[in-house]
């Protein structure tokens, strides 16, 4: 079968177009914060944010026992690898979905998702906690699952991988977009000391 000088130059041309389209930017940024020491990794893919900050267990201390908990009730979450997360539609075009348990952190072999919030909540009301101080940590916890619209809705709230601080590890958040599934990789992530 023969085909056309014109049919020949568009195949070609798709050939070179839908490779670029289908790759997505998985490259991770990291920097840290001057004042702080805190790192952050971020990447883009397929339009969508995707952002790790570390949360230094001094601050994770701090921010609860204001909030109503003791050191000894929040001591176990200060040391359980904390991340100010955010994920960000800023240019998929459709909206996005998640479901923090389809994420993974990949850490000496073993993948497993974030800690629930729901696991935490127990492990807290179990210390005694006042409701006042369980209510205010909930609110700070990254959603378990979220819709974001297109043109850069977003969000965002603390993680934990339950890694020992100093670990090393990979984070992968998954999203759908119209029934299809899409990730975002951040590698070499370190939890804070």
């Amino acid at each position: 079968m023969m085909l056309s000088v014109q049919q020949a130059k568009f195949g070609l041309m798709l050939l070179m177009v839908l490779p670029v389209a289908s790759v997505a930017n998985t490259e991770t940024l990291h920097h840290v914060d001057p004042n702080t020491q805190s790192e952050t990794w971020e990447t883009t893919a397929h339009g969508v944010t995707f952002s790790l900050t570390q949360i230094q267990p001094d601050q994770a201390r701090a921010f609860y026992v204001n909030r109503g908990f003791t050191l000894e009730q929040i001591e176990p979450y200060a040391n359980a690898c904390i991340y100010m997360t955010v994920l960000r539609n800023d240019h998929a075009p459709e909206v996005i979905s998640y479901v923090l348990q389809d994420w993974s952190i990949v850490a000496d072999k073993e993948k497993r998702p974030p800690i629930k919030i729901t696991d935490w909540m127990t492990r807290l009301k179990e210390t005694g906690a006042k409701q006042s101080a369980l209510i205010a940590f909930r609110w700070a916890q990254f959603p378990p699952e979220q819709e974001y619209e297109p043109g850069g809705d977003w969000n965002q709230g603390m993680l934990t991988t339950g890694l020992p601080p100093g670990s090393q590890f990979d984070a992968v958040a998954r999203w759908t977009m119209k029934g299809e599934r899409y990730e975002g990789v951040l590698r070499n992530v370190r939890c804070a000391k």
